[in-house]
């Protein structure tokens, strides 16, 4: 039966050309669709590692100009006790610009055993840092005055880089390279749950966290206060009244982390909803050149058609056979296709794990098998009311 299948379909190579040609394309867009979805979804299941929803965000710059280092940590240490003063806060802590949810990044490099990592997300944090986010702590401790007098600088990694550089070995107390030559060693102290600073589909990525010294006010612009739950719109009028009083000099801004949140989700999403739209058509334009061709091929096989159903073929037969012929093509098209996105896991492209690619191929498969299937289905019953009688009488 299969040889039989495969003559036909040689036989009409023309035609089903342009129709696996489809089949082809909208494979490789499902692929990319699917890969974005299962990236996402893998993303979104991990835990945010934070408690983001009491925590707002003070930006502010140029407060005080001067160069005297003691007169500015003065300045500040005033500000913190002036906002830890009011009922409504319970943790605040200066830190460098990249806050959670924020567009802002600094990424640098890491190594260990002169194995080195690139694109490594890099945070300047207070003691009370940990405490403001209600981040996790996984191991050791986070920094605290002890760190003040140290060599080597004290730093927190969180488990994604922990993975990379240490495996399943011990992590604290290892002295880390944040350079090439071997001239920036740092002390890891602890190893914190890793923090999706860019919203709950994208993926953490690595992260080393320095603790800010006497001279980091220079170059810190955000604060977060943690607040209590109930804050409202009164207390964020007083707390920017307060804030505004005291740096005369400076443009003062809160936001909230709840709201950032949303804003970098929906800017995350955008690529993933233009793929799906384009995804969409791609479907809706197969399904109608799958119809369109099924039903062309009735059209012009209805004298053969009425033969087989002259010579004792029942309508099921018939019906069965241009599914068959459409799933075989289908199947062409996904082999080809299967070979190119095979290359992607093979390659590593993007830098994604293999499974989300495997996953995605087989998910696209299984879609373009459904979609020929349920295309076929109508086609094949009409093939199958077709009368022997009159399709020969009318050849």
């Amino acid at each position: 039966m299969f040889k039989h299948l495969f003559k036909l379909i040689w036989n009409k190579k023309k035609q089903n050309f342009l129709l696996m040609s489809e089949m082809l394309f909208s494979f490789l867009v499902l692929f990319a669709v699917f890969s974005l979805l299962v990236y996402y979804y893998n993303n979104y299941k991990k835990p945010i590692g934070i408690s983001y929803q009491n925590v707002w965000v003070v930006s502010y710059n140029n407060a005080l100009q001067t160069k005297n280092t003691d007169s500015l940590n003065t300045y500040y240490e005033t500000l913190r006790n002036n906002i830890k003063a009011m009922p409504e806060v319970k943790e605040i802590s200066f830190c460098s610009d990249n806050v959670p949810f924020s567009a802002n990044t600094w990424t640098g490099l890491a190594g260990y055993n002169n194995h080195n990592y690139s694109n490594v997300n890099m945070y300047n944090a207070e003691d009370s840092y940990l405490k403001t986010l209600n981040a996790q702590l996984l191991e050791g401790r986070w920094f605290n005055k002890s760190d003040v007098a140290t060599k080597i600088p004290p730093v927190v990694i969180n488990n994604e880089l922990r993975e990379k550089l240490f495996g399943k070995g011990e992590a604290i107390g290892k002295i880390i390279d944040e350079s090439d030559d071997g001239k920036n060693k740092k002390r890891v102290v602890g190893v914190i749950q890793a923090i999706k600073a860019k919203g709950d589909y994208a993926a953490a990525g690595d992260a080393v966290y320095h603790r800010t010294d006497t001279g980091s006010f220079r170059s810190l612009g955000k604060i977060m206060v943690q607040v209590v739950p109930g804050a409202n719109a009164a207390f964020e009028a007083r707390l920017y009244k307060t804030l505004a009083n005291y740096m005369k000099d400076s443009n003062v801004e809160i936001e909230h982390l709840v709201n950032k949140r949303k804003d970098i989700n929906y800017f995350t999403l955008v690529p993933m909803i233009v793929l799906s739209i384009v995804g969409c058509f791609l479907v809706i334009n197969v399904a109608l050149g799958l119809f369109g061709v099924l039903w062309y091929n009735i059209n012009k096989r209805r004298g053969e058609i009425g033969l087989r159903r002259a010579v004792g073929a029942t309508g099921s037969s018939v019906s069965n056979q241009l599914i068959m012929e459409s799933m075989i093509l289908a199947t062409f098209s996904l082999i080809i296709g299967s070979f190119f996105a095979v290359q992607f896991p093979l390659l590593n492209v993007f830098d994604l794990s293999a499974g989300i690619y495997l996953v995605a191929i087989l998910f696209s498969i299984i879609f373009i098998y459904l979609l020929v299937f349920l295309c076929s289905l109508y086609p094949g019953r009409q093939a199958a009311a077709i009368y022997p009688a009159v399709a020969l009488h009318e050849e």
